[in-house]
């Protein structure tokens, strides 16, 4: 029987299948950067979907039914995926394709074939899907677009158009705004390289990014993996004071929670000024939801749970903000409702299109069903696969 993947050569270089995946997207935003040259008018994505699946792998095997429903309610133009735990293809000690999904064995091409036949099937067949994955399974993003929706360009590095590390980078450029997805790497509990230290290069390199200028404004969104004000947190006291048994950092401001120390909620806001971003989420809801407010839950067992942390954002260029309908938590409680099967839910940003604007100060709708300037019913969506 003809295997349905072939495995990547010894060398770790593209096979002949992978190549041909290869060439796929490079056709795509070739094709859309000509389009963008030649003047001619493409509408641009306007609803977008933000999640830490922690494994797509498994949810889609396990939570697809949740999170499809989700899919068709909002029906967004690009979902980002975080921590799609997918390994890259590539031989055991040799370099990686961290844009093609590992297949060179029995169990991959098992796990491969699962993952390409979920994202077959409507809805998830109406995007076109790029790849940032590590060497193992282990963090990893994606980026899934509406075919209609062509990106000038697509990066997976804030420089170069190579892949990071773990493949924590996506960067998409389209027609009138840049898209930033990253999966930023969990500060730590010690002053150590892959702990603090890590965490600092990170937040260093973001900055500089976002400090450079730029004709197109920026959509951020991820999981950014910091709570930015006790409003973005359950228990602030618990989260300010908590520590590792046995160890307490040197520095004060490194002390308490991964997401939640001084030090990591004075680089975002840092981060934040000098890159004119502003986060939606939080502009638009002044008050904390105990509710439905926070992005990340705590296991159900042990001292965590019901203690909640907002580390999930959509950050956007200022301004974009007299475009901004709505930005959206899409789970709730303790009991991770709506979270589709990770510890993180999705989160949901829509804009309004670039031809108009809403008041910067216009009154929050919770629901997402119903766009309160115009009285319309944005689940009388157009045909799946069909842009408006």
């Amino acid at each position: 029987m003809k295997r349905f993947f072939q495995p990547v050569a010894k060398n770790g270089t593209a096979t002949k299948k992978q190549a041909v995946e290869s060439k796929e997207l490079n056709d795509v935003t070739e094709s859309a950067a000509a389009e963008a040259e030649s003047g001619n008018e493409a509408k641009e994505p306007l609803r977008f979907l933000s999640w830490n699946a922690n494994s797509f792998l498994l949810r889609l095997k396990n939570n697809r039914t949740e999170f499809v429903d989700l899919i068709r309610s909002f029906d967004p133009d690009v979902i980002a995926i975080q921590e799609v735990r997918l390994p890259a293809a590539g031989r055991k000690g040799e370099s990686k394709n961290q844009g093609i999904i590992k297949d060179d064995t029995s169990a991959a091409r098992e796990e491969k074939q699962a993952v390409m036949r979920a994202l077959s099937v409507s809805p998830l067949s109406d995007y076109q899907v790029w790849w940032s994955l590590a060497d193992s399974k282990y963090a990893g993003t994606a980026l899934l677009v509406k075919h209609c929706f062509k990106p000038v360009s697509v990066k997976f590095s804030l420089e170069s158009d190579t892949h990071v590390p773990d493949g924590r980078v996506i960067l998409a450029e389209f027609k009138t705004f840049r898209l930033l997805v990253t999966y930023a790497p969990n500060n730590g509990w010690k002053e150590e390289e892959t702990s603090f230290q890590r965490r600092r290069k990170w937040d260093k390199a973001l900055r500089k990014f976002v400090s450079q200028e730029s004709k197109k404004p920026l959509i951020w969104c991820g999981d950014l993996n910091v709570s930015h004000q006790d409003i973005d947190v359950s228990h602030p006291d618990f989260f300010r004071t908590a520590k590792q048994k046995d160890y307490t950092p040197p520095n004060a401001e490194d002390v308490g929670q991964p997401g939640f120390t001084a030090a990591e909620k004075q680089r975002f806001s840092q981060i934040l000024k000098d890159g004119g971003l502003v986060d939606s989420y939080r502009w638009l809801h002044k008050s904390q939801d105990f509710e439905n407010g926070f992005s990340w839950s705590g296991n159900a067992v042990g001292k965590y749970r019901g203690k909640r942390m907002r580390i999930d954002y959509f950050l956007i260029s200022e301004q974009l903000v007299g475009r901004l309908l709505h930005s959206d938590i899409q789970g709730s409680g303790i009991d991770h409702k709506g979270y589709c099967g990770s510890d993180h839910c999705p989160i949901t940003l829509e804009l309004s299109p670039a031809t108009s604007t809403v008041p910067a100060h216009l009154p929050h709708v919770s629901s997402i069903d119903t766009d309160s300037t115009t009285g319309i019913d944005v689940k009388e969506i157009t045909p799946e696969g069909v842009c408006p």
